[in-house]
C-alpha cells in the first residue's frame, strides 16, 4: 500500500474526480458524435463525477494509486452503422483524454514554472498536510499516464481490447475473441497472483512506456 499521508489523500481525491470523470465523459461524448444515444440516455454525457465514479474503484485509486470508474454503456451496432472505426474511436477516447490531461499538467514543468526536484521531494515527504503544486502535478501526471497505459492493454474489458480488434490482422481477431471471456480473470491474476509470487508483471508491462512518457513530457 502506498503512503496515505494527508497531502497524498487530498491529491488523489482531486485526481479521482478529474481523471475518471473526463475519461468516461470522453467515451460518452465520442459515442454521441458517432450517433449512439445510449450514453446520453443513461445520463453519462456529463462531467458530473456522481454519474461516473464507482465506489470500489474510487477507493482503490485513493488507497493504491489505481482504480476504475463505471463503464459507459454504448451500442456497438449503432457505432458501426456510423463508421466501422466507431467502436475503436470511442474506446480510444478515454485513454487519449488521460494523456491530454497529463500533457496539460506537464506544461508548468516545461516552461519552468514548477521544479522537477521540488515535485520529487514532495513525493517523498510524508509529513505534509496539504499537497504542494509540484507534488500534485507530479501525481496527476503519473496517475493519468498509468490509467492511459493500463487501459490500452489489449484485454477485455479494457479499452485496448477494442482498439486492438480494429488494428490487428483478421487472423488475430479470432484469438482476441477467444481470450475475451478470460480477460477479467487474467487481469485479476496480474493484480493478485503475480505480486503474491513476487512477480510485478504489470510493472514490467507499464514501467518502460511510463518512464519514457514521463521523460518526454517533463524532461
Amino acid at each position: 500500500m502506498l503512503n496515505l499521508d494527508p497531502a497524498t489523500l487530498i491529491s488523489r481525491i482531486i485526481i479521482l474526480i478529474t481523471a475518471f470523470s473526463v475519461h468516461e465523459f470522453a467515451h460518452a461524448w465520442t459515442a454521441d458524435q458517432f450517433g449512439d444515444q445510449t450514453p446520453r440516455m443513461n445520463g453519462r454525457l456529463t462531467l458530473n463525477p456522481a454519474a461516473h465514479l464507482d465506489p470500489m474503484g474510487s477507493l482503490m485509486l485513493i488507497v493504491a494509486g489505481f482504480g476504475w470508474a463505471k463503464p459507459v454503456p454504448v451500442n456497438p451496432y449503432a457505432l458501426k452503422r456510423s463508421s466501422p472505426a466507431g467502436p475503436m474511436w470511442v474506446s480510444l477516447a478515454g485513454p487519449l483524454s488521460n494523456f491530454l490531461m497529463a500533457v496539460l499538467a506537464a506544461v508548468p514543468f516545461r516552461v519552468g514554472l514548477v521544479s522537477l526536484n521540488a515535485a520529487i521531494s514532495a513525493s517523498y515527504n510524508g509529513s505534509r498536510i496539504f499537497p504542494t503544486l509540484p507534488g500534485f502535478l507530479w501525481e496527476f501526471i503519473s496517475i493519468n499516464l498509468v490509467l492511459m497505459l493500463f487501459n490500452l492493454i489489449p484485454l477485455a474489458p479494457l479499452d485496448g481490447e477494442k482498439v486492438a480488434m480494429y488494428f490487428v490482422p483478421p487472423s488475430w481477431k479470432q484469438t482476441l475473441e477467444e481470450i475475451r471471456p478470460y480477460g477479467p480473470m487474467i487481469l485479476l491474476a496480474l493484480f493478485i497472483i503475480g505480486p503474491y509470487l513476487g512477480l510485478d508483471i504489470l510493472g514490467w508491462i507499464l514501467g518502460p512506456p511510463l518512464r519514457f512518457l514521463v521523460r518526454l513530457l517533463i524532461g
